[in-house]
């Protein structure tokens, strides 16, 4: 059944208006307008807290409407899924390279306008995108944070939950100009990336983003190392007896030896160590 279908007939059935439902979903009345009559997409469940306020006004069965929903999102994507990607708006390519390091922007801005919407600059707006939508999503029911983010951007509080909900639902392929105007110029401070390793560095904005930088890194690793390191270097670290005192430098050592064809042993990795502090093994480097 079409989750707007079952909204409307469960509004008719108990006697209310779209405007009571926009009350109480903490929304416009205007956006529940355009979700019923099929113009806008009914948001992903797992992005928004839309469809509990809703089932709870109209006393429907907790994650009903969310699965209607879904439902409903997986037959429209399908229609555009074969759909070329689309550049980016020209403003939203000129904001996210204006975040960019000054001295990388160049380089950058000559990579991007050789594609519409190339790979690199798929990735880079993906990774602003995941940061922000992770602040706005763990914000979202901050009030204090949503009045803070509306006055920046002149909305009421109830239009600025309408367009944090539409945020939420956007991805690469469709951020629109106000989306990067909206979340991407006011929390991201700037960003960089190494083009060799494509690893990037994200700042964010400390009066509106809770910590201070994200970093993502895309590390070439051997076959013969396991996912998530070796097992006797986890068992060194988390045995306080064997590694209590470690620091970052002697852990990124570590974590850098390769035996092929062995499993060492959490007493391997804590030999080592002290192999590495005994000044007897290191000549003194003289100036």
């Amino acid at each position: 059944m079409d989750v707007c279908l079952v909204i409307k007939e469960r509004l008719e059935q108990l006697g209310f208006e779209q405007k009571d439902l926009a009350a109480a979903a903490e929304v416009t009345e205007s956006y529940i307008s355009q979700l019923l009559t099929r113009k806008k997409l009914p948001p992903a469940p797992d992005r928004t807290d839309i469809y509990e306020k809703m089932g709870t006004f109209l006393k429907l069965p907790s994650g009903k409407l969310a699965k209607l929903a879904e439902l409903h999102r997986r037959e429209e994507l399908k229609r555009d899924f074969e759909d070329p990607p689309a550049p980016l708006f020209h403003e939203a390519r000129e904001l996210i390279l204006r975040k960019c390091r000054p001295e990388k922007q160049q380089e950058l801005r000559a990579i991007f306008e050789k594609q519409p919407f190339g790979e690199l600059e798929r990735l880079v707006t993906q990774k602003l995108l995941e940061v922000v939508k992770r602040v706005a999503r763990e914000e979202l029911r901050s009030e204090k944070w949503l009045r803070s983010m509306a006055r920046l951007s002149g909305r009421s509080y109830k239009q600025m939950r309408v367009v944090i909900l539409e945020f939420l639902d956007t991805d690469v392929f469709h951020v629109s100009l106000e989306n990067c105007v909206s979340f991407l110029d006011p929390l991201i401070e700037s960003w960089d990336i190494d083009l060799s390793a494509f690893g990037m560095e994200i700042v964010l904005n400390r009066r509106l983003a809770p910590g201070h930088s994200k970093r993502f890194e895309f590390v070439e690793r051997d076959l013969e190392q396991p996912f998530g390191g070796e097992p006797g270097l986890n068992a060194f670290l988390k045995d306080a007896s064997l590694s209590g005192n470690v620091t970052q430098e002697e852990i990124e050592f570590l974590t850098g030896l390769r035996l092929k064809g062995k499993c060492p042993t959490p007493l391997y990795y804590y030999r080592e160590l002290q192999n590495l502090r005994d000044p007897l093994h290191f000549r003194t480097v003289e100036g």
